[in-house]
């Protein structure tokens, strides 16, 4: 009797404590149940056209991308992965699919951009494209290889590796969420300019496919490091309906328009006129656009612009082999310049951040205070490499076909966006020194990672059961076949 009363007592404790956490204070509420199915419905669709965008071992792909996400820890190697429960096959079968499965890369990508959230009106669409090294120092036999630029505590190393060009989307807010895209292998003797220009063009391409873009709305934008040519980019997205905006390094000299010929003036018109250089503020004319306002994080902070600034090429790198009947192309822009009294934390800045912008349109003002801004973003791609990298194990993989790695980027950035997705249905399972989120702030992807495992057994999975590799037991001892008479 004295069980049962105690029973009971405890019964009543979880309902009081259900009553209680279904009230919360402040005028919370709890999430609609209608936004949760339809967050449900679009992660099980994803997984379901995942699973159909692989050709060849196509349920061990997708198991393996479950493998990932519901590790108890950081995916230190794929020889791992197989004790987890999610993936119901034998050891051999992780590098079996790595080395010989198939995945369409088109439609993935197109797959990948189909999950991206649309922008508010009026914004553009903001994308971001750098390149992340995978550096296999012991690899002696591996192909396609080339020296990878790998930073680190005691200097920048040159080792031996694989590049990867990753397209991410970038959002407005405080959270570090990205959209992951594609992660394109860059292949020995390719030019990273003439593949982000590739990359570039096939989004845009997405982008119409998918509806992710209309008529009407505002050209993308693409953010791009100090380490891609601003001018050759531009030049050769020129056309295509997107901006294209660059952080600019220190030692950049561009040029204004050349002034008006005085009538009668002889010889061949001139190219380029008053030179601009970024170290040199003496060279500097007047800005065009010229703001200034006060920033929490920043504190004082003052953006200026030079339009019509282009500068001048020579017949060296990518434009080596331009015709000599030619003139070299003048591809005019906007030099942006931004200086802030602090960093976030009270550092001092070092430099001033410069930026070059080109698209359909030139900058006016509103569109150079929005620039800088949406440029700040692209550093949230930095924490994404490393989150993919340390707790998804990108760079863990030590595999000896550059094929196979593509595929496991492939997987790794697939893993990424069933996160994304997840976002709002993963419970919080934080760990007792993890600080607990705000009301309404949304789990970041490591959170969401600790707690995929409960949600992907209520999600399912489309790929099919093991077959069975034992042979059967056959006729039993001492038995004959049944002769069958006429």
């Amino acid at each position: 009797m004295i069980i049962f009363e105690f029973l009971a007592g405890i019964l009543r404790m979880k309902a009081v404590a259900v009553a209680l956490s279904m009230a919360r204070p402040g005028g919370e509420v709890e999430p609609d149940p209608c936004e949760d199915q339809q967050a449900r419905v679009r992660l099980v669709a994803f997984r379901r056209e995942l699973h159909g965008c692989f050709t060849r071992r196509a349920d061990a792909l997708p198991e393996l991308t479950d493998a990932i996400l519901c590790a108890g820890g950081p995916v230190r190697s794929p020889a791992e992965l197989p004790v987890e429960p999610e993936f119901r096959r034998g050891h051999g079968s992780v590098h079996d699919a790595l080395a010989g499965g198939r995945a369409g890369t088109a439609r993935l990508r197109r797959l990948q951009v189909a999950a991206m959230p649309a922008p508010a009106a009026g914004e553009p669409l903001m994308s971001g494209i750098d390149v992340t090294p995978l550096a296999r120092p012991d690899a002696l036999f591996a192909d396609e290889m080339e020296m990878v630029q790998v930073r680190g505590a005691g200097g920048d190393k040159y080792l031996p590796g694989w590049p990867l060009s990753v397209l991410t989307g970038l959002h407005w807010g405080s959270s570090s969420w990205v959209d992951a895209i594609e992660a394109r292998r860059l292949r020995p003797g390719k030019d990273h300019a003439d593949v982000t220009v590739a990359q570039v063009t096939d989004l845009l391409a997405d982008l119409a496919a998918t509806g992710k873009r209309r008529p009407g709305d505002p050209p993308p934008l693409m953010l791009l490091d100090a380490g891609y040519p601003a001018t050759g980019i531009s030049h050769a997205l020129v056309g295509q309906d997107v901006q294209v905006l660059v952080r600019l390094r220190s030692d950049r000299v561009f040029y204004a328009g050349p002034a008006e010929r005085a009538p009668g003036q002889r010889g061949a018109p001139r190219r380029h006129g008053q030179r601009f250089a970024l170290d040199d503020p003496g060279t500097h004319h007047p800005p065009g656009i010229e703001l200034a306002g006060d920033s929490p994080r920043y504190g004082k902070v003052r953006v200026r612009a030079w339009k019509g600034l282009h500068q001048a090429l020579a017949r060296t790198g990518r434009r080596a082999g331009y015709p000599e009947d030619e003139q070299l192309p003048a591809v005019k822009g906007t030099v942006i310049c931004v200086t802030a009294e602090h960093l976030p934390g009270g550092r001092k800045p070092l430099r001033d951040l410069r930026l070059w912008h080109h698209g359909p349109a030139e900058a006016d003002a509103g569109l150079a205070d929005l620039l800088w801004k949406a440029y700040l973003r692209r550093f949230d791609q930095e924490h994404f490499h490393r989150f993919i990298k340390m707790y998804l194990g990108l760079d863990a993989a030590h595999l000896s076909s550059a094929q196979a790695t593509g595929r496991r980027a492939a997987l790794v950035m697939a893993a990424y966006t069933q996160l994304r997705l997840a976002a709002p249905l993963a419970d919080d399972l934080r760990r007792p020194w993890h600080k607990k989120p705000e009301p309404g702030q949304v789990l970041s992807p490591y959170r969401v990672r600790l707690g995929f495992r409960r949600l992907r057994a209520r999600l399912g999975t489309p790929a099919s059961t093991a077959k069975s590799t034992r042979p059967g037991p056959g006729r039993p001892r001492g038995s004959c076949t049944a002769r069958i008479l006429d």
